[in-house]
């Protein structure tokens, strides 16, 4: 959808970022409407990991430390090593952000998302900020993601291209679902042209 027409704020609805003004939200077991603070940050803990279009990486650490810092409050988390390997960072662990490329810092914040080994991975713009090339790679691994560890990924985007590798989408327009496709051949980040 366009801007303004709803994407973030149904990402954080999903993420247990904020809370419905009416109505009602689960996720599995979990009633997210009328969940107190600890509900959420337990469910946010235990089942989500969470993209953003700015990385949000903290400078003064490593690539590695970056990523360690989620495995420590997770259940079973993944080493740093191997959510890093996923995203194809491994030559770069000892590395700070600073000397990463923009789509290098952006596959850091998804393995820091996925070493908590999350139900669900919620994407919010994850190729804003990032040229086209490096948007395919990152899109690749968003979709690695889902195939080799089964990962949900909910990507928000207005970039209706990258829907094209979606099983699902939702067309958002005004705060409410404007259309539902199914795709029943999704396209890989190499097809898209945007």
């Amino acid at each position: 959808g366009p801007s303004g027409s709803g994407k973030s704020t149904l990402l954080n609805l999903l993420g247990g970022l904020d809370v419905p003004t009416a109505g009602t939200l689960r996720y599995r077991e979990h009633r997210l409407d009328g969940a107190n603070e600890s509900d959420l940050t337990r469910y946010r803990r235990e089942h989500v990991g969470f993209v953003f279009q700015f990385y949000n990486l903290i400078p003064s650490l490593t690539v590695r430390e970056n990523v360690a810092l989620v495995t420590e409050i997770a259940p079973s988390p993944m080493r740093p090593e191997e959510a890093l390997d996923l995203v194809g960072l491994t030559p770069r662990l000892d590395h700070f952000p600073a000397q990463l490329s923009g789509g290098e810092q952006q596959r850091v914040a998804i393995a820091r998302a996925i070493a908590k080994r999350p139900d669900v991975l919620l994407c919010d713009e994850p190729t804003g900020a990032l040229d086209y090339a490096t948007g395919k790679v990152v899109l690749d691994v968003i979709a690695r993601i889902n195939r080799e560890i089964g990962t949900t990924a909910v990507v928000i985007t207005h970039n209706a291209a990258i829907a094209g590798m979606a099983d699902r989408v939702l067309r958002l327009a005004d705060g409410r679902i404007a259309g539902v496709d199914v795709n029943a051949r999704r396209l890989t980040a190499a097809e898209i042209a945007w």
